[in-house]
């Protein structure tokens, strides 16, 4: 019996404290009101350990948002948590560098395939600014071709809805293709021959690439005077231990970490071609927290575990029974045309289409009400941890298998608004 009167109060009362100092009431847009319905939802998180968060609440839930893919072993793992304690000891940041940014650097140029240099950062973004700064310098060019999500700053965000504050001139310089899309690549390098400096892109998020669809961007990038970047962000230390380039065996010029390569730590990192990264010493990155050494430790002690522990194995055999599952219920459920499942095993995305009667955001209105009532945290993706086990993907398709009857009934009986006990989510932009 799924119990209705889960109390919010203590998370609702903070987040009306918190609009009174914090935009949105939080520091990022995917963690937002705007992503979790109001009445019944949590807005803050108090403490976390393996697979489990509780709110300022008390409630507990299974995480399957993982911290937006930032953890990757599983709260406060141990090795993590020891290798952080003793940095500690030693200080967080010097007048000068400390060895474990070289420690760091050589261990990710022993992983990555594409990695001969590396420079950290702090967040995705930050890398990603980096990589298309680099690649302008590189080849004294202007334009950007894009696919995928690659952060907040101007070059790409000017490209979305999302471009309030952006210059003109600026949104003007990045350019969208289309995934699995090679003729609309090919476009853009006729559309603006000789102008194009780097094509940057997710290497793989919700589809599969189909045939060889990679190699064929890298070739033609190659052939048109543009580099090649792979936005290995969400991708990186979770596809493969050498990121989607080593899963795919296509090697790009450049390539951007973050999120899982430190297990919740804020680092990221550029890496690519000792020739192209050279001008790192030209072009200005550099951050005065750069290399914070609690973060590269934590990093250090994150991979060094991926290579001695089977944790990208043990995600994958997760996340596959998890794919199986959640197919096998919707298609029980006769919901092929509403929802379906993508992504690779390590990271997969619900996806909802609208229907006739309801925006595809009130149907995940009440997909994430049911959801959390039965001690689920999900925005419509999964993504598995080392921490994650098998009676935490049981009880996902348990409740899989509870709530897609509910969301039928709803929509083939036009009863949607009346099973929701908050209002809808309003619809937003898709990064993706």
């Amino acid at each position: 019996m799924i119990d209705t009167r889960v109390s919010y109060k203590n998370s609702e009362e903070m987040l009306e404290r918190a609009l009174k100092s914090i935009p949105l009431g939080t520091q990022t847009f995917s963690k937002s009101k705007t992503q979790y319905p109001l009445g019944v939802s949590p807005f803050y998180i108090q403490r976390a350990k393996g697979s489990k968060v509780w709110d300022i609440d008390g409630n507990e839930y299974i995480d399957f948002i993982s911290a937006l893919g930032s953890i990757s072993l599983g709260y406060n793992d141990e090795d993590v948590l020891k290798a952080v304690k003793a940095q500690l000891e030693e200080g967080t940041i010097f007048s000068l560098p400390h060895p474990i940014e070289v420690q760091v650097a050589e261990k990710m140029i022993e992983l990555i395939p594409g990695a001969e240099m590396v420079r950290f950062g702090k967040n995705g973004s930050d890398a990603t600014a980096g990589a298309v700064r680099l690649a302008r310098a590189y080849t004294n060019r202007d334009y950007v071709a894009v696919c995928g999500y690659h952060g907040w700053q101007d070059w790409y965000i000017g490209s979305t809805p999302r471009n309030l504050g952006v210059p003109k001139a600026t949104q003007e310089l990045t350019l969208k293709f289309e995934y699995n899309n090679i003729e609309s690549l090919n476009k853009l390098f006729k559309e603006y021959p000789d102008k194009v400096a780097c094509v940057i892109m997710e290497p793989m998020n919700f589809e599969h690439p189909e045939g060889d669809f990679l190699n064929n961007v890298k070739e033609l990038a190659h052939k048109n005077g543009a580099l090649l970047i792979f936005d290995e962000t969400v991708t990186g230390f979770r596809y493969s231990l050498g990121g989607a380039q080593e899963l795919f065996n296509v090697i790009p010029d450049l390539s951007t970490f973050g999120k899982g390569m430190a297990n919740g730590y804020p680092i990221s990192a550029v890496v690519g071609r000792a020739d192209i990264m050279k001008l790192m010493e030209e072009i200005f990155f550099s951050f005065t927290f750069g290399g914070e050494t609690l973060s590269l430790a934590a990093s250090l002690a994150t991979m060094t575990k991926m290579q001695n522990k089977p944790v990208i194995e043990t995600i994958k055999k997760s996340g596959q029974k998890l794919l199986d599952g959640i197919t096998k219920i919707i298609d029980e459920n006769e919901l092929n045309d509403i929802f379906h499942i993508g992504g690779q095993p390590t990271w997969t995305i619900l996806g909802m289409k609208d229907t006739e009667k309801y925006c595809s955001w009130t149907l995940k209105t009440l997909f994430l009400q049911e959801m959390l009532k039965r001690g689920i945290l999900t925005l419509g993706s999964h993504e598995t941890t080392y921490a994650h086990s098998d009676e935490d993907i049981d009880k996902l398709l348990k409740s899989y298998h509870e709530v897609m009857p509910i969301l039928k009934n709803g929509i083939r009986n036009e009863r949607v608004i009346e099973l929701l006990d908050c209002n809808p989510l309003t619809p937003l932009f898709k990064v993706r």
